[in-house]
């Protein structure tokens, strides 16, 4: 199976592969990538003009940090292309292999977690086209000059005609591309858990029914189904692992980014009080908790699903099988007790305690941060 013909991946595949950053090589590479990086630079240099305005300073920190995000994913996937390819492709060939399978379980299963990826990549792109569209519109409608995001160039004045028309209708253009780089790669994330899970729970109810009574399979057809049953296992620890190699990285970035920011909007959220600000401020921080719960909630499904292989397999029909097949669901069984994780910089697994303790650490240094400015 062809990696854009896999229906629990294509969809971000095919936005990556329209601005050839996986598949192809054009010129649409270029008029995204290295815009949106001039735009960024130019949006910290704003960070350095507007110091000593905090309202300022963190409203316009928040979209840099979004952007710088969105560029630095994009430049990872472009430089590690072959790696990401690779790693499509061997799931295409695995979710073709799985619905190959003839078991109504597993039919239904890939069945369920193919429309829930699907459903999760184009809501995500939606609602990220609509949230975009909101930030570029809302200047409008503030009664006076201001462009959708901060940004600042040596020797020229934002606000002057016409090169305030051209600063905004250029960040309103670039916002499209901004997008198409940051939803895809949060929703390739979780459309690779996703898929992982699919993979862990067909292993465990093949691990429950390996053994059919009816047929009175004998020791070496036991010995063949519970070998091919290994050697799924044993690819499901590589695709974890490959998983994430691809992403811990940008696990970390975000991981301090994110908690940075989340500290700051929590602060201005206490010292502003138009409540204009403040629900514009509130929807910047649900976007922030919903972003990085989203990588949380799927890692920590997978850590905890990849535990219940063990599980599975004692609750197979083992009781009755020789010595040997006793030997391989043991070895099975024995290695399930270490879990499977996606890890922020391969050093704290991504798991819902994880998220909690991030929520806890921004919320101590808010509290320690307004304490001082009081």
């Amino acid at each position: 199976m062809e990696i854009l013909d896999c229906p629990l991946l294509s969809v971000n595949v095919r936005v990556w592969r329209f601005w050839s950053f996986v598949l192809v090589h054009n010129w649409r590479r270029y008029i995204s990538i290295i815009p949106v990086t001039l735009l960024n630079v130019f949006m910290f240099a704003d960070l350095y003009r507007a110091w000593g305005n905090i309202e300022e300073v963190i409203i316009n920190a928040y979209f840099a940090v979004l952007y710088f995000n969105a560029v630095l994913r994009t430049l990872i996937l472009v430089y590690n292309r072959q790696k990401y390819e690779s790693f499509l492709a061997g799931a295409a060939q695995v979710y073709e292999e799985i619905c190959g399978i003839e078991d109504e379980v597993i039919a239904r299963l890939v069945k369920d977690y193919t429309r829930r990826a699907r459903v999760l990549s184009i809501s995500n792109l939606a609602l990220g086209a609509f949230i975009s569209g909101c930030f570029v519109v809302y200047p409008l409608f503030t009664g006076q000059r201001g462009l959708p995001y901060g940004m600042f160039i040596p020797g020229v004045n934002n606000f002057d005609s016409p090169q305030y028309e051209i600063f905004y209708i250029t960040q309103l253009v670039l916002t499209f591309p901004g997008c198409c780089m940051y939803i895809p790669y949060t929703s390739f994330f979780t459309s690779s858990t996703l898929f992982g899970l699919v993979q862990i729970k067909t292993l465990q109810h093949q691990l429950r029914t390996f053994r059919s009574r009816d047929l009175g399979e004998g020791t070496a057809e036991l010995n063949r189904k519970l070998q091919k049953l290994i050697g799924d296992h044993k690819r499901i620890i590589q695709y974890v692992k490959d998983l994430n190699d691809l992403v811990t990285y940008i696990c970390l970035i975000e991981f301090l980014s994110f908690g940075l920011m989340l500290c700051a909007l929590l602060f201005l959220l206490n010292i502003i009080s138009v409540m204009a600000q403040i629900v514009i401020v509130g929807a910047y921080i649900f976007m922030i908790l919903t972003q990085i719960f989203a990588f949380y909630w799927h890692s920590n499904e997978v850590r905890e699903e990849s535990i219940g292989i063990a599980e599975a397999a004692y609750s197979g029909p083992w009781l009755e099988v020789h010595d040997s097949i006793k030997k391989k669901l043991l070895l099975i069984t024995i290695r399930a007790q270490r879990p499977l994780e996606v890890t922020v910089g391969n050093v704290y697994p991504m798991t819902l305690e994880m998220f909690q303790s991030l929520l806890n650490a921004s919320y101590s240094y808010f509290t320690l941060l307004r304490r001082v400015y009081n």
